[in-house]
Parts: C-alpha cells; structure tokens; sequence
C-alpha cells in the first residue's frame, strides 16, 4: 500500500519535494522525525536574520506549506501521509521564535516539538483529528511548536544556562 502512495507523487515535482521535506518524508520510520530533523540546516542558515525577518520567514513558511501539503495530500489521495512533513519544518521554524539558534536550542527545541507533536495534548489533538487539508495538516503542527516554544521560553528563564548545555 506504501508504494501506491509513494507513485501519486515525485521528487521532481518541487510542491511534492517540499512537502515531502526534500526527501526526508521518504524515510521508512519516523518521517515526522526526520522532517524535523530537516529543518536544522534551514534553521541554521537563517540563524542570523534579524528576528522580525525570522518572524517573516516562519510565516511563509506556514502560509506556502498549506498550499503544500494541501496538495501533495489530494495529489497522494492520502490526507496527512506520514512522508507529509513540511508541517514539521514549520513547526521547527515556530518552535524558535524569538530564542536565539544555537545547539542548545535546536536540541532541546528539537525534542520538545517532538514530544508535543507525538503526544499531540489539547488542542492538538482535536485539529488533528477535526481539521483536514493543507490547514489541517499545518496547523497541529504549529501548535505543536508554539507550545515546544513557549515550554523552551519558560525553561531558558527559569535556568538560563539551558542557553549553554551543548
């Protein structure tokens, strides 16, 4: 069943390329993982742009992913196919918001999102469950990361060193 999925879409198709995370959606196990893990080098090379430029970036990157997994997810005739990962880029960029990018908080911000995007709490779990399309699929994600982020806030205030772990 996997490969019926997998031939409704192509990697030179660039909507299906970005929504299927550049390839990383495609891993057998844990494509959300790896989606997020995908990230790191877009959160990397944005680093260092001003915070309302980083601000700018994550929404586009939220606005565009609707559009994208939208319709890599009719393309597929699947909604939110596991290989869909484009909401956990957004996610990641979400999950940074206004916190510098250093490994500390790629680290911890990283397995925060995770953990809210597995465990998908309230009221994640209810739009996962109520919303379809490309909103759908996007926003449970971003509510996944504003919680990774605002839990990550939280943490860096009340121990500062978090900022120096790694």
């Amino acid at each position: 069943m996997q490969a019926e999925f997998r031939a409704r879409v192509s990697m030179k198709n660039p909507v299906h390329f970005l929504a299927l995370g550049f390839g990383s959606g495609l891993v057998p196990v844990m494509p959300g993982t790896f989606g997020s893990l995908a990230a790191i080098p877009l959160l990397l090379l944005f680093a260092q742009v001003s915070t309302l430029s980083f601000i700018a970036i994550t929404l586009m990157a939220s606005v565009i992913g609707i559009y994208l997994c939208g319709k890599t997810a009719d393309d597929m005739q699947v909604h939110d196919h596991g290989s869909i990962v484009w909401d956990e880029i957004a996610g990641m960029f979400v999950t940074l918001l206004f916190l510098p990018v250093t490994a500390s908080t790629l680290v911890i911000g990283f397995l925060l999102f995770r953990v809210f995007d597995i465990l998908k709490p309230w009221p994640i779990g209810i739009i996962d469950k109520r919303l379809h399309g490309g909103t759908g699929i996007m926003l449970d994600d971003l509510l996944a990361g504003a919680m990774a982020c605002g839990c990550l806030h939280i943490a860096i205030n009340l121990w500062p060193a978090v900022l120096t772990l790694l």
